[in-house]
């Protein structure tokens, strides 16, 4: 693990992989940090210069006043790039993670080699729905949304038959940083990348969950009917459909990555 300052932000991230390999961005979904990738690292790490972060206002990163916005975040993987002297890199983002690539790839092109947005949504409404969680967790903390979380991210059959690991991924929500939660939850209430989307001209991937009530499949379809050239691809899975469904997750994401052809 290593800090690196960005815009006022001391932003914890790791390397794993061959250091000459071509980088790859790994960005998390609200509420987690860049351990959620875990399960994926033994693939990636074969071909690619894994680049994990904890967002702002997450993990070890540091938690500045909110709110957060979708383009204060994707800053911050700017500055992140820079200040690790990166000039272009694959991206992979989920959930929060996928809407920073979504905003990357539409006004930051040159940085993006090729983009996937896993479980994710270029709006996600009403703002009530955010405001009335950000208020449940202003005046309980983190076990007062964990519960419902942990319902929407995982489907019943996976929570019976993989304890261990939902409860990992429950650990993370608890031990996030309330103040750096709610603020980045601003962040997706405020967002709306539905015009812009189709400014992305990099490779792009689409994943979806047939079963993720968060962004459900019909976000990830209007996503891959925007961006030019899209691949779509759906999993028997929730929200976190790269531990639910994790290998044919890591196998999708790779096989993208590393074909020559892809559009």
């Amino acid at each position: 693990m290593a800090f690196i300052e960005v815009d006022g932000a001391r932003i914890q991230y790791r390397f794993d992989g061959p250091a000459e390999a071509p980088v790859l961005v790994l960005a998390n979904s609200l509420g987690t940090d860049l351990s959620m990738w875990e399960v994926q690292l033994p693939s990636f790490a074969q071909s690619f210069r894994v680049l994990r972060y904890d967002s702002r206002g997450h993990g070890q990163s540091a938690v500045t006043p909110g709110p957060y916005t979708i383009e204060r975040l994707a800053g911050d993987v700017i500055g992140l790039l820079d200040g690790l002297e990166i000039r272009r890199a694959h991206v992979c983002g989920l959930s929060l993670g996928g809407m920073i690539g979504m905003w990357l790839g539409a006004h930051a092109p040159e940085r993006v080699e090729r983009l996937a947005l896993c479980n994710t949504a270029a709006y996600i409404g009403p703002p009530e729905l955010w405001n009335t969680r950000i208020d449940a967790v202003r005046q309980g903390g983190m076990q007062a949304i964990a519960a419902a979380v942990i319902e929407r991210w995982f489907t019943p059959s996976f929570r019976e038959h993989s304890p261990e690991a939902v409860e990992r991924v429950r650990q993370t929500l608890l031990a996030a940083p309330p103040d750096g939660y709610i603020a980045c939850c601003a962040a997706v209430r405020d967002m709306d990348q539905r015009d812009t989307v189709s400014l992305i001209r990099a490779p792009t991937l689409v994943i979806a969950g047939s079963q993720d009530m968060a962004t459900p499949p019909t976000d990830g379809r209007f996503l891959s009917e925007r961006i030019q050239g899209a691949q779509y691809v759906e999993l028997e899975a929730a929200h976190l459909s790269n531990i639910e469904a994790a290998d044919r997750f890591t196998e999708t994401v790779r096989s993208f990555l590393t074909t020559e052809e892809t559009r």
